[in-house]
């Protein structure tokens, strides 16, 4: 199963032990664009998707339209 995580690029608190321990950590720096990350990590077939909290507010439609899928998960990291 591959997982993902995904934070802002000003994020330092979130997903650093993951990050430390070599799982893929993506920082992205164009907010706005959350939606479509996940989406192309769903297409190259994560399973596991947890994004930050801070994101989450940015990505409501993508995770209304994975909400019902049973193989994807997306998960929000509330500190």
């Amino acid at each position: 199963m591959k997982m993902i995580w995904i934070k802002s690029s000003t994020d330092k608190e979130n997903f650093n032990f993951v990050k430390n321990i070599g799982f893929p950590v993506i920082e992205i720096n164009d907010l706005e664009q959350t939606d479509n990350i996940i989406d192309s990590y769903v297409k190259k077939n994560y399973k596991t998707i947890i994004i930050s909290n801070e994101l989450a507010g940015f990505s409501t439609d993508i995770i209304k339209k994975y909400n019902k899928d049973d193989e994807i998960n997306i998960i929000i990291n509330s500190k």
